[in-house]
């Protein structure tokens, strides 16, 4: 009898080791003359537990882990290709308190399917809201995701509906979708973990995108940084062309949906919408003022439909299920899951897929089990590296667009990272004005000389120097930047310096 086994392709499964032990537990089987069928599946985002192995057994998916390749023999000895018990046992995947408590829509297959297998991907549940597209009319298609309450989950959260029917009624002959797939701030792996562990739900996405509005061509804008994710796209890709879910004619339905990957040269201010299309036309990338905006004047001056990739990949559950489904995730004007990004100095790194609403506190400690350093957490930088620093006195906020602006803060990709009580905020508010003066395009003053003198002032602050004339100056400079960017990179800069100078101004030297 075959035993079928899971070892994880994801690229931080590898980076710990998931190929070494991928390649040893084969090996171990064939010494001791037992048929396996290793499947690489995409991570279930646990990661401490990586290299997670998980075996098929008539009670489901029992996990191991993490496993090192000295641990094999002795998991074969416990007989586990059998569910046997073992030290790294776990137990049931599904039954881990971790997953268990998590509600994944967009995740919902990710560490379950072979990513790049179509069969597995059809076998669970996919392309079914693509093939309700084809039977829909265009603006049936957009009202779906309008009465979803879809809003951008890479930063801005602009409703994805309002974007789409924008581009749905500019007359053009030619359109576009394309994917922000240029995941740039610190602490985030969502799109990668999309991208290598579910290809088949973003391409699914961008085709219905394309349908919805009358888009021929998409293109998926990928950082250079991803080789394993690139591999998995243009694999998905190129299964999508033969077996019709992409051509000239998408399934028979006389619609055409195009797909390639495109891929940025490392730059941070690419992720933003109109950078990154000066990027794809190859030019340099320099950001667009606006109006117009890319709806209506985007790639080669043509109606554009920009979406993160998670935005993107939770189209199709919308389109399978209802719009009214995924809207009753969540709350207030924050609808459906978001996937979080846990990192820092937490015990327990990983994906957590929910629903709005939960709270720092319940994240940090419920799921992140607390700092790696058991330590009390200082702080916690939400929405990537231009987010803001909240203090313990807030870890209560809910997880929601509105709540978090209400107290000047983003949720922006849903990353969260931590730092224990030995963080000097000072330090990391100097950190962020050289990030931006680093990966500033150098287009508008606020934003290139803004961030260097930012950098200068935070020196001096450091030092000690005349504090009582160089923190007023560093708010002036703030809010220079603030109120006179030409694009969110300057314009957010503001949102960590200020925080940790209102929330830790002991780091600063001054009295609270």
């Amino acid at each position: 009898m075959i035993k079928t086994l899971y070892v994880p392709c994801d690229s931080s499964a590898i980076s710990l080791g998931a190929d070494r032990v991928a390649a040893a537990i084969l090996h171990e089987a064939q010494q001791r003359g037992i048929r396996v069928n290793l499947i690489r599946n995409g991570s279930r985002g646990m990661f401490w537990l990586e290299p997670l192995v998980e075996v098929d057994t008539a009670q489901g998916r029992i996990a191991y882990g993490p496993v090192q390749t000295k641990d094999v023999a002795s998991l074969f000895d416990a007989d586990f290709t059998n569910g046997g018990d073992h030290a790294l046992s776990l137990g049931l995947t599904e039954e881990l308190e971790y997953l268990k408590r998590q509600q994944r829509l967009t995740f919902a297959r990710i560490g379950i399917t072979d990513p790049v297998c179509l069969d597995s991907y059809i076998a669970h549940n996919g392309y079914q809201g693509l093939n309700n597209a084809l039977n829909m009319a265009q603006a049936d298609i957009v009202k779906a995701v309008t009465d979803s309450g879809l809003r951008g989950r890479g930063g801005a959260a602009f409703p994805t509906g309002i974007k789409w029917n924008t581009v749905l009624n500019t007359p053009s002959e030619q359109k576009y979708i394309i994917c922000n797939a240029d995941e740039g701030d610190s602490g985030t792996f969502s799109d990668r973990m999309v991208m290598e562990g579910d290809p088949f739900v973003l391409i699914e996405g961008m085709t219905i995108a394309g349908l919805a509005v009358g888009a021929s061509q998409g293109y998926i804008y990928l950082r250079v940084e991803y080789p394993h994710a690139h591999k998995a796209l243009t694999t998905a890709i190129d299964k999508a062309y033969a077996a019709g879910y992409l051509g000239d004619s998408v399934l028979g339905s006389g619609k055409a949906f195009h797909l390639e990957v495109r891929l940025g040269a490392g730059a941070y201010v690419c992720g933003e919408e109109t950078s990154l299309m000066e990027s794809l036309e190859g030019k340099r990338g320099l950001v667009r003022f606006k109006p117009p905006l890319p709806a209506i004047k985007g790639l080669f001056g043509q109606p554009t439909v920009v979406n993160n990739v998670i935005s993107l990949a939770s189209v199709p559950i919308i389109l399978d299920k209802g719009g009214d489904y995924y809207r009753d995730f969540g709350m207030g004007r924050s609808r459906g899951t978001l996937p979080i990004q846990l990192a820092g100095n937490l015990k327990r790194g990983g994906l957590v897929e929910l629903a709005f609403g939960l709270t720092l506190r319940e994240l940090l400690y419920d799921f992140g089990g607390g700092s790696a350093t058991g330590r009390p957490i200082k702080a916690v930088q939400v929405g990537g590296p231009l987010g803001a620093y909240l203090p313990e006195s807030q870890f209560d906020t809910p997880l929601d667009y509105e709540s978090f602006a209400a107290i000047w803060a983003v949720v922006g990709h849903g990353g969260v990272v931590a730092f224990d009580d030995t963080a000097d905020m000072a330090e990391l508010a100097r950190y962020s004005m050289e990030f931006c003066a680093i990966e500033s395009c150098g287009k508008c003053t606020p934003c290139r000389i803004g961030s260097t003198r930012g950098m200068e002032l935070m020196d001096d602050i450091i030092a000690g120097n005349d504090l009582s004339k160089n923190v007023p100056l560093l708010r002036s400079l703030c809010d220079t930047l603030l109120n006179g960017s030409l694009c969110a990179l300057g314009g957010m800069t503001p949102y960590p310096v200020l925080s940790a100078l209102n929330h830790f101004p002991q780091d600063f030297g001054v009295e609270a």
